[in-house]
C-alpha cells in the first residue's frame, strides 16, 4: 500500500535545496536536468493530491446539499486554497470543480430543483424580484340532459327532451411579480387576461327532435387582478416541513357575468325565449374575494413532499341587472358560495436542473345566493361544484435565473375542466 505525503510549496523548496547541496559540484549540465526532473515530478504529485482534495470537498459539499435540500443560514462556504497551490493546480477534469468557488456553485444548483419545487408550490424567501409570465390552455366540455314534463304511470315521459352542450376554450396569459421583502415575507401580484370561446348547442330547434340549434359567443379582456402575501411560519428543520401561511384578496376587475346583454336565438310562438346565450363571454367573478390558506413543503432525498389547504371568501356585491330572462331587467345583490381547497402531491428531482412532480387538488364551494331589490336571499340551486383535478408538472431549469415550467391538468369530476395545460417562465432578477 502506498503512503500519501502532502507537501507545501516550502517542504518542496527546502527538499531540493538539500538534493542540491547533497550532490557533487557538476562537471556538465546531466546532473541539473536530473534534479529539475525530480522538481518538476514532486510538483506533479503536490498538484495531484491538491485536485484531488479539491474533488473529494466538492462531492462532500454536493451530498451535503441534497440531504438538506438547501443550505441553512448558518452554513459556512468552504474555505479557499492557498494561492501557491491553486496556482499549483492544472485546469480541472470535466465533471469536477477547479476552485472552491465552483465547488459551492455545484452545491447551489444541487439544490435548484427544490428550490423550483417551492417557488410553484409556496413561495421561494430568497429576497430577490421575480417576474413569471404564464400561458395556460382549458377545456370545458359539459352535456345536460333537460326534461321539461312529467311521467305517467312512472314509466312514460310526457313533455320535451332537450340535448344541451357547452363547450369552452379558453387562454389565459397571466403576469405575475413576487418580491421577497424579508427571508420570511413575499408579497405578489397576479394579472391575468383572459380570451374565451364559448358554443352552446341545444337540442329541439324549431320544434323539431332531431334539429340541433348552435352559436358560438367569444369574449376577452382583463381578468380579476389578485395581490397576497406570503409569510413563512416555520424553516424546514429535522421532521418539521417549511411551513407557509398565505393571505390575498381578488378585486372584481374582469367583466362580471351579471347584466350581460342576451342573444335571443329562438322563440316559441307564444313569445317564449327556447334558447338564449350572452353576446360576450365574462372574464371574473364580478365579486371581490379574500383567501385565506397554508402551505407545507418537506425535503426526503430525491423526493419533495408537499400539501396545502385554505378557504376563499366571496363579498356579497350588487349589480344593476342579476336576472337571467333577456326580456326583464331586476337589480339586486349576489353573493357567491364559500369555496374550500385542499391539495397534497410529491415531486422527485432528478437532477440539479429537473424535477417532476405529481399531485391531486379539489375545490369544493357551496351554493351561491341571489336576493332582488327588497327581497330575501333565496340559494341558486345547481351553483355548488366540487372541482377535482390530477396534476402533472415538469421544471427545467434552462440557466441561473430563468425556470420553465410545464403543468398539465386533468379533470376528475364533472366540474372541473376536462383538461388544463400551463406554460410558467419565472425569472429571477
Amino acid at each position: 500500500m502506498h503512503t500519501l505525503y502532502r507537501l507545501t510549496p516550502l517542504a518542496l523548496a527546502a527538499l531540493a535545496a538539500t538534493a542540491f547541496a547533497q550532490q557533487p559540484a557538476p562537471s556538465d549540465g546531466a546532473d541539473m536536468q536530473a534534479l529539475i526532473a525530480q522538481l518538476e515530478q514532486l510538483k506533479a504529485n503536490y498538484a495531484q493530491e491538491v485536485r484531488r482534495l479539491r474533488e473529494l470537498d466538492m462531492q462532500v459539499q454536493a451530498m451535503q446539499a441534497r440531504l438538506s435540500g438547501r443550505a441553512g443560514p448558518g452554513a459556512m462556504p468552504a474555505a479557499p486554497l492557498a494561492p501557491a497551490a491553486a496556482s499549483a493546480v492544472p485546469p480541472s477534469s470535466e465533471g469536477y470543480a477547479s476552485s472552491a468557488a465552483e465547488a459551492q456553485q455545484a452545491k447551489q444548483e444541487a439544490r435548484r430543483s427544490v428550490d423550483d419545487v417551492k417557488q410553484q408550490q409556496a413561495a421561494l424567501f430568497s429576497r430577490r424580484f421575480t417576474i413569471e409570465n404564464g400561458l395556460t390552455y382549458a377545456r370545458y366540455d359539459r352535456k345536460q340532459l333537460t326534461l321539461n314534463g312529467f311521467l305517467a304511470l312512472d314509466a312514460i315521459f310526457l313533455g320535451n327532451i332537450a340535448i344541451e352542450n357547452v363547450e369552452s376554450d379558453s387562454l389565459t396569459y397571466n403576469l405575475a411579480a413576487r418580491w421577497g421583502v424579508s427571508p420570511n415575507l413575499t408579497l405578489n401580484m397576479d394579472v391575468p387576461y383572459l380570451a374565451r370561446r364559448t358554443v352552446y348547442q341545444k337540442g329541439g330547434a324549431g320544434g323539431a327532435a332531431a334539429a340541433i340549434a348552435q352559436e358560438e359567443t367569444n369574449g376577452s379582456g382583463i381578468g380579476d387582478v389578485s395581490l397576497s402575501a406570503n409569510y413563512r411560519l416555520f424553516s424546514e428543520r429535522g421532521w418539521r416541513p417549511e411551513t407557509v401561511l398565505t393571505g390575498g384578496v381578488t378585486a372584481p376587475t374582469g367583466r362580471a357575468p351579471y347584466g350581460l346583454d342576451w342573444k335571443v336565438i329562438e322563440r316559441d310562438d307564444d313569445d317564449y325565449i327556447r334558447f338564449a346565450v350572452p353576446q360576450e363571454q365574462p372574464t371574473g367573478n364580478g365579486v371581490w374575494q379574500a383567501n385565506l390558506g397554508v402551505s407545507m413543503v418537506k425535503t426526503a432525498d430525491p423526493a419533495i413532499l408537499f400539501a396545502n389547504a385554505g378557504y376563499i371568501h366571496s363579498f356579497p356585491r350588487g349589480f344593476s341587472d342579476i336576472d337571467s330572462n333577456p326580456d326583464t331587467v331586476n337589480p339586486g345583490d349576489v353573493k357567491l358560495g364559500g369555496s374550500v381547497y385542499f391539495g397534497a402531491g410529491v415531486a422527485f428531482a432528478f437532477n440539479e436542473r429537473t424535477s417532476l412532480s405529481i399531485s391531486f387538488s379539489d375545490k369544493i364551494s357551496t351554493r351561491a345566493s341571489t336576493r332582488f331589490k327588497g327581497g330575501e336571499w333565496v340559494k341558486v340551486i345547481g351553483s355548488d361544484a366540487n372541482a377535482a383535478s390530477l396534476n402533472l408538472g415538469v421544471t427545467y431549469a434552462l440557466n441561473q435565473h430563468t425556470t420553465l415550467v410545464t403543468l398539465l391538468g386533468i379533470g376528475l369530476t364533472p366540474d372541473a375542466p376536462d383538461f388544463t395545460l400551463a406554460f410558467k417562465v419565472p425569472y429571477m432578477l
